[in-house]
């Protein structure tokens, strides 16, 4: 779920037109017209190409014989793609994205925490020991701060011992990503470390009721805090 790393020229004209489907400038199932955006964007015919591949492995785009290339309908799309995700945090529709991701980790995370409880071994617990102390190290520095915050949250997905457990840090770092950026960006949010540590200390005591409870705790102060920034200017739901 990385976003891509082109650079230059090639990646500049990836998230341009990534940026303005998503964004609903091409509405889904319309043909482009490769020529003129090559035209527009001022680049070659071979650079378009390459940059409509890359669209195309995130599902925004195909290519038919006698259709041309078109936008594929949103359901095809990979919504967790970190590009995708922040392409939607750009062009609008960030206040949905993040509210998806609230559902989703209220779904797994508490239950996440309540089987780190039971399952965490000590290398677990420096790994989120380590994340939290970097946390409380990077309170004015936003881009290490939402690190931290992705490192603490991944490692209480590795202590619950499922691998496929293990695995869901690809659905929810992305989204945490942009969800931390925006928070931090604005301000005003709490402290997050006193309810990080809260979980912390329950999963180290082995009590999966009260880490569970903790968790709950965290992502109501989580909505809260997106509930604060997704009522500022400029951050308001499509209707």
């Amino acid at each position: 779920m990385a976003s891509y790393s082109g650079r230059g020229v090639h990646g500049q004209v990836v998230h341009k037109l990534g940026a303005r489907i998503v964004g609903g400038e091409f509405a889904e199932g319309e043909i482009l017209d490769i020529g003129a955006l090559g035209s527009e964007l001022d680049v070659s015919l071979t650079v378009m190409r390459e940059a409509l591949k890359v669209l195309a492995g995130k599902g925004l785009t195909d290519a038919r014989q006698k259709r041309g290339t078109y936008v594929r309908e949103r359901a095809h799309w990979n919504l967790l793609d970190a590009d995708v995700i922040r392409w939607r945090m750009e062009t609008g529709d960030g206040a949905h994205l993040l509210r998806d991701l609230a559902d989703v980790r209220s779904i797994v995370e508490p239950a996440a925490a309540h089987r780190a409880a039971l399952h965490r071994t000590d290398a677990d617990l420096t790994a989120l020991e380590a994340a939290l102390d970097a946390m409380g190290r990077a309170q004015v520095d936003f881009a290490a701060a939402a690190e931290a915050d992705v490192a603490f949250h991944r490692a209480l997905l590795a202590a619950t011992g499922n691998e496929m457990l293990r695995r869901m840090d690809m659905l929810l770092e992305p989204g945490l990503r942009e969800r931390d950026r925006m928070v931090h960006t604005h301000g005003d949010a709490d402290d997050p470390v006193p309810s990080h540590r809260a979980v912390l200390d329950a999963v180290r005591d082995k009590d999966p009721a009260r880490a569970e409870f903790a968790m709950l705790d965290l992502l109501a102060k989580a909505a809260e805090d997106i509930e604060h920034v997704t009522h500022l200017p400029g951050t308001a739901p499509r209707s």
